[in-house]
């Protein structure tokens, strides 16, 4: 709340909604371009992280395009720097460092932001339980663009093993 007012903000109705059910194990949420859609995603996540008590990946954030999820990286700096918050954010796509990639699967960040093939390859590797034990929640970006095709398909499958993984796993598709 003091974050969106010193910009002179008020959140969204929909952006409190979801912070108020930070704890429900699966949410929708549907709202116009511009509309805080993503920070409203990941308002939970920045309140469960702000006492820096959690080590290792706490949410994924999955965009069928790689120049959203270094968009999105940007974005969520500004918060996570304005409000001093311990928190790490990357991303993890085919353009990410050999060493990037290497170092995040024995140090992941508490937000790692991917593309689905990148979840799948993560997944596939011996180390993928260690690496993925203290995820919390998953946030799915312009889903209705991975609906109904094959790379929408491997999603849901690397959603399911991620389940297995994670029997407490939140989603929130946005």
């Amino acid at each position: 709340h003091n974050w969106f007012a010193s910009h002179g903000w008020s959140a969204h109705p929909h952006q409190l909604d979801m912070a108020r059910r930070a704890d429900a194990p699966a949410l929708l949420l549907i709202a116009p371009t511009g509309g805080g859609k993503t920070l409203a995603g990941f308002l939970p996540t920045l309140a469960e992280l702000a006492d820096g008590g959690h080590d290792g990946l706490h949410t994924i954030y999955v965009s069928p395009l790689k120049a959203l999820a270094a968009d999105i990286r940007r974005n969520l700096s500004r918060p996570v720097a304005e409000m001093e918050l311990p928190i790490r954010v990357e991303d993890r796509t085919g353009d990410t460092s050999a060493t990037q990639k290497k170092r995040q699967r024995t140090d992941p960040p508490h937000i790692l932001l991917t593309t689905p093939e990148s979840l799948a390859l993560l997944l596939s590797y011996e180390d993928a339980p260690t690496m993925f034990a203290g995820v919390s929640r998953v946030i799915v970006d312009e889903i209705h663009a991975l609906a109904e095709s094959k790379r929408g398909d491997q999603l849901m499958l690397s959603l399911a093993e991620l389940q297995g993984l994670c029997p407490g796993l939140r989603r929130v598709g946005l």
